[in-house]
């Protein structure tokens, strides 16, 4: 009897720490999306909500530029989307790789943006 009674709070125990541990490590089913790695996964797994993401935070960073740099030449705009625009959206590429139109030309809009910056080029239309 007294060993019985042990076991079972071993048992509870253990039962304790499983459910922490998966509760610290799985992802929640209940909640509309989850942050892994620094990449964000949906509950119905879209890839929507990680480009939303990515895009959002390259705009913010190209606005950033074109507020910084009043006479800006090709040279170091190309330098600065190369060391702070891209990496956002290149991030986490091999798991969330786009392969919706709208989510291509979601990012692409970035790219658009970027070079309309670029005194040089930027009254030329952007072609596919």
């Amino acid at each position: 009897m007294y060993i019985f009674y042990f076991q079972q709070i071993f048992a509870r125990e253990i039962t304790n720490i499983i459910y922490e541990w998966t509760c610290d490590w799985l992802i929640c089913l209940n909640e509309d999306k989850q942050k892994d790695l620094g990449v964000f996964i949906s509950n119905d797994l879209k890839r929507s909500v990680q480009i939303d993401s990515a895009i959002s935070k390259a705009n913010q960073v190209l606005g950033l530029i074109k507020r910084t740099f009043k006479f800006p030449n090709e040279d170091s705009i190309c330098k600065l989307y190369k060391a702070f625009v891209r990496p956002h959206l290149e991030y986490g590429v091999v798991l969330w790789r786009p392969h919706w139109k709208k989510d291509i030309k979601a990012i692409e809009s970035v790219q658009r943006r970027a070079t309309k910056l670029i005194p040089t080029i930027n009254r030329l239309e952007y072609t596919d």
